[in-house]
């Protein structure tokens, strides 16, 4: 007997800040390729959108469209802070996404399945109104996902912050033992508790528990007591990570050479900086960074912007040719995956932690904002694999120090090995029959249910 249900339509709605949207991206492409019989819309600013498909190795599948949304920025909008465009943002949701769906419905019928970046909480009512389900995607690390939805009892516990009480840590909530409430993101017990992007989080955390499934880019085991708390709190909760070995990767263009200089030098002995394509130190902490750099001897690749040379010490770039190379852009999961590779400076996002782990990289960590104070420590106190800039910003001597520890002492050795574990589980994790797989799978058949009236 011939179904007379049509077939489902996914729509995903992005994040079109930071780097959330390109996890979201990663996905969809992904369940578009296991589940072709169905329609994938998703949802992301112009802007976002542009630099998804620069930076995709190949054009989206035929059942994935994408779809333009208005972001709230000024047509010419000088450069803005990223608060002030996550404001913008918010106050023309959900009505943008709303208007951009019906749109795509006109195409491809009633959607069946909403798969929403976490951050945006009101895709549980749009699902609700279209009797679909609701799939939420945590594209951050495990800790700060508890944090948020443990926020109420964080509040009642701690009440107001002191700073003072910054090195307390969180030992009455499960998975949190070894964190601090210093290392907590800004606006749940410090910092602007009421501002429109802390409200939105402190939502989401509340939200959470109804989605039919929460799905997150980590593998089972890395977090496990946090594994097991996400499975009581939540309908479903599926680990799919890391994305970038559970899916095929097309290798990135090397123009600036990084690989081939790379294959010139000694095992582990290189140190890779990079703090992502958002944040750049201010300039006192890049001098400092460079005279460490320097002091060290340390051979290394810096994937610095064009326009924060300027900040670099007089002479410097000189003074280390040869042993230094400062590139623009660098391939980063491949810089990560070379056997020269030693250590990573990194602002401890986390896709640019998993890329480590996935390299067998130890990490040197120098946190700014968001989730990333949770996942340095999580690094130099729950995996022990690198160390922590702890004064909050990279000065030389520490610099010096860091790098002597990571990639010469029997202390870096130690982080080496206990990286190089966490390698083989995430490779074990995304192989046919692993955890990841296999709850991959298990979102693609869910969405295979999810089909319309």
């Amino acid at each position: 007997m011939v179904s007379s249900r049509s077939p489902p339509h996914v729509a995903l709605l992005a994040f079109p800040f930071g780097t959330h949207a390109s996890p979201l991206f990663t996905l969809a492409r992904a369940l578009a390729a296991a589940v072709p019989f169905a329609a994938f819309s998703f949802f992301n600013s112009a802007r976002s959108n542009s630099g998804l498909l620069r930076s995709s190795p190949s054009e989206p599948p035929p059942n994935l469209r994408l779809y333009d949304v208005p972001d709230g920025l000024p047509e010419e909008a000088p450069w803005l802070p990223p608060p002030e465009e996550v404001r913008l943002f918010l106050e023309i949701t959900p009505g943008n996404f709303v208007e951009a769906m019906a749109a795509a419905e006109k195409e491809f019928g009633k959607v069946s399945c909403v798969i929403g970046d976490a951050f945006l909480w009101f895709a549980s009512d749009m699902a609700a109104e279209r009797s679909a389900s609701w799939v939420a995607l945590w594209t951050g690390g495990p800790f700060s996902l508890a944090a948020h939805i443990y926020t109420d009892l964080l509040r009642r516990t701690v009440g107001v912050y002191d700073q003072g009480r910054a090195n307390d840590v969180v030992d009455f909530i499960s998975g949190l033992e070894s964190l601090r409430l210093g290392d907590l993101p800004e606006g749940i017990v410090f910092g602007d508790t009421k501002s429109g992007f802390a409200t939105l989080l402190h939502r989401m955390g509340q939200e959470l528990p109804r989605a039919n499934c929460v799905v997150l880019n980590t593998f089972e085991g890395l977090s496990s007591s946090l594994d097991s708390t996400f499975q009581s709190k939540f309908m479903k909760c599926l680990n799919v990570g890391p994305l970038s070995l559970l899916l095929p990767q097309t290798p990135s263009s090397d123009q600036h050479g990084c690989l081939e200089w790379l294959d010139t030098q000694k095992e582990a002995s290189i140190v890779y900086i990079s703090f992502g394509t958002v944040i750049m130190p201010p300039p006192g902490e890049l001098v400092e960074l460079a005279a460490g750099l320097e002091a060290s001897g340390a051979p290394f690749i810096w994937s610095l912007k064009d326009a924060a040379r300027v900040h670099l010490p007089p002479g410097f770039l000189d003074r280390v040719k040869g042993r230094g190379l400062v590139v623009p852009w660098a391939p980063q999961t491949q810089v990560l995956a070379h056997f020269a590779v030693g250590a990573f400076l990194t602002h401890c996002g986390w896709n640019s932690i998993l890329e480590s782990i996935a390299g067998g990289v130890p990490l040197l960590c120098r946190p700014f904002f968001g989730d990333q104070p949770m996942n340095a420590r999580a690094v130099s106190h729950v995996w022990k694999i690198g160390v922590v800039f702890e004064g909050g910003v990279v000065k030389e001597k520490e610099m010096v120090n860091a790098l002597n520890v990571i990639l010469k002492a029997d202390a870096g050795k130690k982080m080496r090995m206990n990286v190089n574990e966490l390698k083989i589980m995430a490779l074990q994790a995304t192989m046919p029959g692993g955890s990841s797989v296999n709850n991959f799978d298990a979102l693609g058949k869910m969405i295979h249910g999810c089909q319309g009236s």
